[in-house]
């Protein structure tokens, strides 16, 4: 029964948005009562919460040997329309909900930063980064692009766009791809 009641939550917050996701129609979806809902989760932010840890529930650890394979990850992620539309969802919910903020960044997004900060580092320390770039200041800068383009970009641009878009934004602060590196 709580796989049925947190899928039914995290599908409405990705078709909704938080603003419209209640717990009678979280009850409705999940095909249980309310008061089923409330024996599990005290209020809509804890449902809420607790979905989003489950949706990041299987997600494999992520390792990027290199800045290829990074913007490769980032863009297969947010090439996902539903990935990118739950992403948008949850910063949007920020000055409302910044607990969902929060439990993605600790389900997804915190494993995903230290994966870019180690790729970042490794390009930095092969001469393919200025030596003065600070990883964690291109980490963020990566990390604002990427709310960027999927707030104005429509979801069908697609995952090639995506990869072309963050090896843009990392050639601007100073990225060139050794010669032998692959492709």
């Amino acid at each position: 029964m709580d796989e049925a009641i947190l899928e039914a939550a995290i599908e409405l917050l990705v078709e909704h948005g938080v603003g419209q996701v209640g717990i009678k129609q979280v009850a409705q979806r999940a095909g249980v009562t309310r008061d089923a809902v409330y024996r599990r989760f005290p209020d809509l932010t804890a449902l809420l919460v607790r979905a989003v840890e489950w949706e990041y529930r299987d997600a494999e650890p992520v390792e990027w040997p290199d800045l290829d394979s990074m913007i490769a990850g980032l863009a297969a992620q947010l090439g996902r329309p539903r990935d990118r539309k739950l992403f948008r969802r949850l910063h949007a919910a920020v000055d409302d909900f910044p607990a969902l903020l929060h439990a993605y960044a600790e389900a997804n997004g915190r494993r995903r930063v230290e994966a870019a900060l180690a790729a970042l580092d490794r390009a930095q320390r092969a001469g393919e980064l200025p030596p003065h770039a600070d990883p964690v200041v291109l980490q963020q800068i990566l990390s604002g692009a990427a709310v960027h383009y999927v707030s104005v970009n429509p979801d069908d641009s697609g995952e090639e766009a995506l990869r072309a878009y963050f090896a843009e934004v990392l050639r601007q602060v100073g990225y060139r791809r050794h010669e032998g590196a692959r492709r």
